[in-house]
């Protein structure tokens, strides 16, 4: 590629680049950059919103680049109020670790083992005695601090705010200080942190990062950011027949923005099989070949059309009535645990019932018949949306939960 093909390809996907002038100046010195994303191990493994941001490494590693993928071992500990109405729990030092070590198998999947340097901000972070944090802190004001949107949103609502939660922007910012970052990619939700870092970098006399935001991954009810609390994702270590019918079961609209974010395709060839679904080609043709690229990245080629060929033995097996009924579920705050959907849909008399029933491998979930799928945990939830239910080989139900 040249060099306006290589801009146009880092910043396909992008929210925003901050700024866009000095990523080109940075690219035109032909130097190697160095890039970081950090990454806190909240929970055991990646699913396919994390890897938006890997892919974007990706891209980077391919033009030359330094890659870290950083671990946010320490900054776990503080736990990330971005996005939160509460202070989030704290995750035990061991919680941390065993997730670490997760994060590192799965992250090969996508980068290149040889050209990615894992590090932990336990490293630098976990040195600094309390005058280093005191001095840290001198560098931001808390009226800075307040105008991000969650600090904000809480102090005016009068929730609580914890001082170590102020800290978690300055232990981001700094990892940029002691890495001497050229660029920051992070999703939308972490600008504030980003530019944190871009601060402290002139304040400790660096050049300041340029940071690259990347969208929040829509899960498969097409509304709400991918995340595995919600059960709206689909998990990078997920067996191959699982994956692909989740991939088929988000909507032909959606299907785009998973081509855009998550696909290694040129753009030319997206937009060429855009204008063939506009021209007539059946969506479910251009959405298998999505589902089997994902498939065959996590796992391989052969699995992939195995999980096709298996996925169309369901849809056309399936034996799913054409008269189904409608139940109405309010949604009032947190998701609905599946066990109690069940029981509110009528299909078991009791949530130990349904529990059971999810152990055994007799009940599955979907957004239409052809995502029908095992439901494999209990502790799995639902978010405002319509799914599909089925218990057993004969009991069906349809629930919109508003």
């Amino acid at each position: 590629m040249n060099f306006e093909e290589q801009i146009a390809e880092l910043e396909r996907g992008a929210d925003e680049v901050l700024t866009r002038p000095d990523l080109v100046k940075k690219l035109k010195r032909g130097t190697p950059l160095h890039i970081k994303a950090g990454f806190d191990p909240t929970a055991p493994d990646l699913h396919l919103g994390h890897t938006v941001l890997l892919n974007k490494m990706r891209q980077f590693q391919q033009f030359g680049h330094n890659v870290t993928f950083l671990i946010g071992d320490f900054t776990g500990l503080i736990g990330d109020p971005s996005g939160r109405n509460a202070t989030r729990p704290a995750l035990s030092s061991e919680e941390i670790q065993a997730n670490a070590r997760t994060y590192e198998a799965q992250v090969f999947k996508i980068l290149d083992k040889n050209r990615t340097r894992v590090d932990f901000n336990s490293r630098w972070l976990g040195k600094l005695s309390s005058a280093d944090m005191i001095r840290l802190a001198a560098h931001y004001t808390v009226a800075r601090m307040l105008e991000r949107d969650d600090f904000s949103r809480r102090y005016k609502a009068g929730q609580p705010i914890s001082i170590h939660e102020f800290l978690y922007p300055l232990a981001q910012g700094y990892d940029s200080v002691a890495m001497k970052a050229d660029v920051e990619l992070g999703g939308t939700d972490q600008k504030f942190n980003l530019l944190v870092g871009r601060s402290l970098q002139e304040a400790y006399g660096q050049e300041p990062q340029v940071v690259l935001t990347t969208p929040l991954l829509e899960g498969l009810d097409g509304v709400n950011k991918m995340s595995k609390s919600l059960g709206n994702y689909i998990g990078i270590a997920e067996d191959p027949d699982t994956m692909f019918g989740k991939v088929m079961s988000i909507s032909d609209e959606l299907m785009w923005r998973y081509f855009e974010l998550l696909s290694f395709r040129p753009l030319a060839v997206i937009r060429a099989l855009r204008q063939a679904a506009q021209e007539g080609r059946n969506p479910r043709d251009i959405k298998f070949e999505l589902a089997r690229e994902l498939v065959a990245r996590f796992h391989d080629a052969a699995a992939a059309e195995r999980a096709q060929g298996e996925f169309i033995a369901r849809f056309q097996g399936r034996g799913v009535p054409e008269k189904i009924d409608t139940v109405q579920l309010t949604l009032e705050g947190a998701p609905l645990r599946v066990a109690n959907v069940l029981k509110s849909a009528g299909l078991v008399a009791s949530t130990s019932e349904a529990n059971r029933l999810i152990d055994q491998g007799g009940v599955r979930l979907g957004t239409d018949a052809a995502s029908l799928a095992k439901l494999s945990s209990r502790d799995t939830t639902l978010t405002r949306g319509r799914y599909l239910l089925q218990v057993g080989k004969l009991r069906f139900v349809w629930v919109e939960i508003t």
